[in-house]
């Protein structure tokens, strides 16, 4: 379950596996082996690394379901919020559907050259 959270918060945040390893000091198979519940008990150490990371607080990754929504329901908060601070307003947002369209080809290509 840790590592589900590890790794949907990481891919929602558009990291690579490489890119978090890097950012927590851990190796890259070891976070592999986490996310992929292999390992299912990671150290307090470990996951603290991670949180820090993703950027992320612990209970994040190790809270309940209804606290990593509530997370989840935050980013999009905030998300909605730069976009009105751009000046951007929601009768504007199908004019950057093909960009966002865009920036998920890439990023889906671009996931599946570094895995």
């Amino acid at each position: 379950m840790i590592g589900k959270k590890i790794y949907n918060i990481r891919r929602k945040k558009g990291m690579t596996l490489s890119e978090l390893a890097k950012r927590s000091n851990i190796s890259k198979s070891y976070l592999s082996v986490i996310e992929r519940s292999i390992n299912e008990n990671p150290s307090i150490q470990v996951i603290h690394k991670i949180a820090a990371g993703l950027d992320v607080d612990i209970k994040t990754i190790i809270g309940t379901d209804k606290e990593q929504k509530q997370y989840i329901e935050n980013e999009w908060i905030e998300f909605v919020s730069e976009l009105k601070k751009t000046g951007i307003d929601k009768k504007q947002i199908h004019e950057y559907k093909a960009v966002i369209e865009f920036i998920k080809w890439r990023k889906e290509n671009t996931s599946n050259d570094e895995m």
